[in-house]
C-alpha cells in the first residue's frame, strides 16, 4: 500500500502528467529528475544530474533514454519529447501504470507486449541503473536503448558543435563516453552479455523545456547521442542498464549492485514517510567531510540561512540528531574571525548566523543543555562579539540593544529578491524577524553561559536582553496592534508581513501575551492560507496573489503575496504556547492541507512557495527542504503535544480515582499539589488561556479582549529543560 497513486486511466493525458516530477537523489550531490512519463520539461530535468568535481556546480550528463520495442520489424519508440511545438515520439500513449515506491517504475504495454521500467538512483555512488523486464510477449522482442548526452552546467543549455567527440568507447559489456575533456568518462554498461552496442552519432535539434519557456527563460537545446544498445528479450527475463561514473566490472555486478540497493528502499505507505523519504535527499555528503543541505531540487544549491532553518525538520524528527550535528560542525569549522562564511555571513545575510541559536535549541531536545554549550558555547559566543564589533560595514549592534542591518541595493533578509539592480522588498533599518532573533540568541546563551558556570559572559551580556526588549517594543509596537515589519531611517514601515511572527513563535519573546494576541490575529486575518503565510496583505496595492510570468514578475510576487510554508511553524508553536492543547485540531488541520500536495508538482515532497491566491498552485522548486522540515516540524508539535495530552488525561484520571470520597479528607492534584478539604478540581489554568482560545483559534466568530500579562524576563522564558539522559548519552558518545 502506498501513499501515492496515480490515475491510470490519466497517465497518456500530458495535462496531467506533465505536471507530476519526481526526483531521486543519490545523497551526495546527484540527482534525476523528469516527469512520470519520463518527458524533460526543464532544463534541470536529466536521468543523470552530478557533481563531478569539488566546485559544487552540478551537471547533466545523461538527459534521457528512448526506449524501442522491435517486433516483426516494426519499431515503437516509448519515449516522449517535445520539439519547437510537437511531440515526437508519443511513447506516453503506451503507458499502463506509473508507480513511486519502493522505486520510480512504469508500465508500457505495446500490442501484446507488458514491459515494467524501474529506475533506481544508487546511493553515495554516481551511478543510475534502470531495470527493463519483459512481462509478456507472444514472439520474438528485442530492446533497443539509446542515451542523449548533454554534458552541461544544470543551469545552461547545449547546442550542436564540433567540440563534442561523439565517439563511444569500449567498456565492460558497453562503452564510455566523455563529450568533453573536462569531464570524467560516463560507463553505459548492460547487464545482459552479448548486447550489441550500434555506433551512431547524430545531434538532434530544438528539444523543447515547457517550463523553461513559461518561466521566461530560453526553452531549446540540442543533444547528442552516439549510437544505440540492442538486446533480444525473452518473456520474463530482465536487462538492467547502467550509467555510472565508475565502471561496473562484470555484468553480474551490475546485477548484484541493482539487487542490494532496491532491497534497501523503503516504502512510502502514508504522508508522513513520504516526507521523511524527502527531508533525507536534501542532507548531502561531500568530499572532505562536509555534510551540507540542498536548499531544493532542482535549481537550488546551498544556503546557509536554509541550511539553519531547515535541519531540525529535516533531520531530528526522525532522530537522525548525527545528521544535523554533522552539518552544524561543517558550517563550524568553516568560521573565519568569529563568523560563519559565504552566504551564511551577516555581511550577506544578516539573519542567517541567528538562526544557528535557533537550530541549537531545537537540538538540545535531543543532547541536552551540557552537550550544546560543550560543542558550540565557543562558536555561540565568538558569533554575538562579532554583531557587537559590526560586520562588514552592513550589520552592527546599536546602542540601544538593536540590530541595524543595510546595504545599498543589496537585500541582506530572506526577502532577497532584486529586480533590474533593485530589492523588492528594500528593508534597510531594524527588521522585526532580525532583532526576534536576536534577542532569542543572546537570552540562550546567557541561560548556558549560566548554567555553565560562564560568569564572565554572563556579566559582559546580562544587560543586552532588556535594553533590546525595550527598545524592540518602542519601535516596533504599532498603534494598529501589530509590529512594524522594518523600523528604517524614515520611521517604521507598517505593512503587513509575515517575519512579524518569528517574534511569536521563539523560545525566548519579547512580547507580552496581549501583544501576542494582536499579532497573530493579524497573521490570521490577512496572511494565513492553508500552505503557509502570505508575504504581504491582500489590501496592500503591491499584493500580487499568483506568481507567474516573467522573471522579473515572478520575483516581485514572491515576496508581494506569494505563500512560503517555511513560515507556518511559527505560527502553530505561537498558538499552541498560548492556547495549549486547545489549538490541536487546528494544527492537525494545517498538517493535513499538506497531505494532497505529495501527489502533484514534486511527487512525495512539498514545493518552494504557493500563489497566494485561491486555488494556491505550486511554484518554484519541486521540492524544497524548508517546506519539508516545517510540515516536519509542525507534525513533531502535533505529536508531542497529543502524547503529553494523553499523558495528562490519563494522569488525571488516575487522580481522581484515588481522591477520597469524604469532604474532610485532603487529596493531590496530579501535579502533587495539596488541595483543601473537598476540593477535586485538578491545576488551575492562567486566566489568559480562555481568553487566547478566542483570539488566536482560526474558527472564532469575535474576537475577545486577553488580559494584559507582563513581558517575560530572560530566566523567566517558556523553555523546555532537555532529559538528563540525552546528556548523558550525547557526552558519552
Amino acid at each position: 500500500m502506498s501513499a501515492l497513486t496515480f490515475d491510470k486511466s490519466e497517465l497518456g493525458n500530458l495535462e496531467y502528467s506533465l505536471q507530476r516530477e519526481m526526483l531521486s537523489t543519490d545523497r551526495i550531490g546527484g540527482y534525476m529528475s523528469t516527469t512520470i512519463v519520463c518527458c524533460n520539461t526543464r532544463r534541470y530535468h536529466g536521468l543523470m544530474v552530478a557533481p563531478v568535481d569539488d566546485s559544487g556546480r552540478t551537471y547533466v550528463l545523461l538527459s534521457s533514454l528512448d526506449e524501442t520495442v522491435v517486433q516483426h520489424d516494426q519499431t515503437f519508440n516509448l519515449a516522449l519529447h517535445r520539439f519547437q511545438g510537437v511531440y515526437e515520439p508519443r511513447g506516453h500513449k503506451y503507458i499502463t501504470d506509473f508507480a513511486y515506491t519502493p522505486t520510480p517504475t512504469i508500465t508500457y504495454r505495446v500490442g501484446g507486449v507488458i514491459l515494467k521500467k524501474e529506475m533506481l538512483w544508487i546511493h553515495k555512488r554516481t551511478q543510475l541503473m534502470i531495470r527493463y523486464t519483459l512481462i509478456d510477449a507472444h514472439s520474438e522482442t528485442r530492446l533497443r536503448l539509446r542515451p542523449f548526452l548533454a554534458f552541461r552546467d544544470k543551469h545552461a543549455l547545449t547546442h550542436a558543435n564540433m567540440e563534442a567527440d561523439g565517439h563511444s568507447y569500449p567498456a565492460v559489456n558497453g562503452v564510455k563516453c566523455r563529450l568533453y575533456g573536462s569531464f570524467p568518462w560516463l560507463y553505459l554498461q548492460t547487464s545482459k552479455p552479448g548486447t550489441e552496442f550500434v555506433p551512431a552519432p547524430d545531434w538532434y535539434y530544438n528539444f523543447e523545456y515547457q517550463q523553461d519557456l513559461i518561466r521566461g527563460y530560453d526553452g531549446y537545446e540540442d543533444l547528442l547521442t552516439t549510437g544505440y544498445f540492442e538486446a533480444e528479450l525473452k518473456k520474463g527475463e530482465s536487462i538492467i542498464f547502467s550509467a555510472s561514473l565508475d565502471e561496473m566490472g562484470s555484468t553480474k555486478t551490475i546485477e548484484e549492485v541493482f539487487a542490494a540497493s532496491i532491497a534497501r528502499r523503503t516504502h512510502k505507505i502514508d504522508f508522513i514517510s513520504c516526507l521523511e523519504h524527502s527531508a533525507r535527499q536534501f542532507l548531502i555528503r561531500r568530499p572532505g567531510d562536509r555534510t551540507e543541505v540542498v536548499s531544493g531540487y532542482p535549481w537550488h544549491g546551498v544556503s546557509g540561512r536554509q541550511t539553519f532553518i531547515s535541519l531540525p525538520g529535516i533531520t531530528l524528527e526522525q532522530g537522525h540528531k548525527e545528521d544535523c550535528i554533522d552539518a552544524l560542525d561543517t558550517m563550524v569549522r568553516g568560521m573565519r574571525d568569529g563568523m560563519f562564511c559565504g552566504n551564511a555571513s551577516a555581511e550577506v545575510a544578516a539573519d542567517a548566523p541567528l538562526w544557528f541559536f535557533w537550530t541549537l535549541q531545537q537540538l538540545e531536545r535531543e543532547v541536552g543543555a551540557k552537550e550544546i554549550w560543550k560543542s558550540y558555547g565557543p562558536a555561540m559566543k565568538d558569533i554575538l562579539e562579532s554583531y557587537r564589533r559590526g560586520v562588514g560595514g552592513r550589520v552592527s549592534l546599536h546602542d540601544n540593544g538593536l540590530i541595524w542591518a543595510a546595504a545599498d541595493n543589496v537585500p541582506l533578509t530572506w526577502m532577497n529578491s532584486v529586480v533590474e539592480g533593485c530589492p523588492v522588498t528594500p528593508r534597510n533599518g531594524y527588521q522585526v524577524e532580525v532583532n526576534a532573533l536576536w534577542y532569542n540568541a543572546v537570552c540562550y546563551t546567557l541561560e548556558l553561559a549560566g548554567k555553565n558556570g560562564d560568569k564572565a559572559f554572563v556579566k559582559a551580556w546580562q544587560e543586552i536582553p532588556g535594553r533590546t526588549q525595550a527598545s524592540f517594543l518602542e519601535l516596533f509596537r504599532l498603534p494598529e496592534g501589530y509590529l512594524a515589519d522594518v523600523v528604517g531611517q524614515n520611521g517604521p514601515d507598517k505593512s503587513t508581513r509575515p517575519n512579524m511572527v518569528v517574534a511569536c513563535g521563539l523560545d525566548f519573546k519579547m512580547l507580552d501575551e496581549q501583544l501576542q494576541f494582536e499579532v497573530l490575529r493579524t497573521v490570521r486575518q490577512h496572511l494565513l492560507t492553508p500552505k503557509g503565510l502570505r508575504t504581504l496583505s491582500p489590501q496592500n496595492p503591491l499584493y500580487k496573489g499568483r506568481q507567474q510570468g516573467t522573471p522579473a514578475e515572478r520575483d516581485f510576487a514572491a515576496k508581494n503575496g506569494s505563500v512560503w510554508p517555511w513560515l507556518l511553524p511559527f505560527y502553530v508553536k505561537a498558538c499552541f504556547d498560548i492556547d495549549g492543547d486547545a489549538f490541536l485540531p487546528q494544527a492537525e488541520e494545517i498538517l493535513a492541507n499538506f497531505e494532497e500536495d505529495i501527489q502533484s508538482y514534486g511527487i512525495g515532497s512539498v514545493c518552494e512557495l504557493y500563489d497566494a491566491d485561491p486555488p494556491y498552485t505550486s511554484r518554484g522548486a519541486i521540492s524544497q527542504a524548508w517546506s519539508v522540515g516545517a510540515v516536519l516540524d509542525i507534525y513533531r508539535m502535533i505529536r508531542e503535544r497529543s502524547k503529553q495530552e494523553h499523558r495528562e488525561n490519563s494522569t488525571t484520571k488516575g487522580a481522581k480515582k484515588n481522591t477520597p470520597k469524604s469532604k474532610g479528607a485532603a487529596g493531590t492534584t496530579a501535579k502533587g499539589t495539596i488541595i483543601g478539604a473537598g476540593t477535586t478540581a485538578g491545576p488551575k489554568k492562567p486566566a489568559v488561556k480562555k481568553a487566547a482560545k478566542t483570539a488566536v483559534s482560526p474558527n472564532s466568530a469575535a474576537e475577545a479582549p486577553a488580559k494584559k500579562a507582563p513581558a517575560k524576563s530572560v530566566t523567566a522564558a517558556t523553555k523546555k529543560a532537555a532529559p538528563k539522559t540525552a546528556a548523558k548519552k550525547a557526552a558519552k558518545k
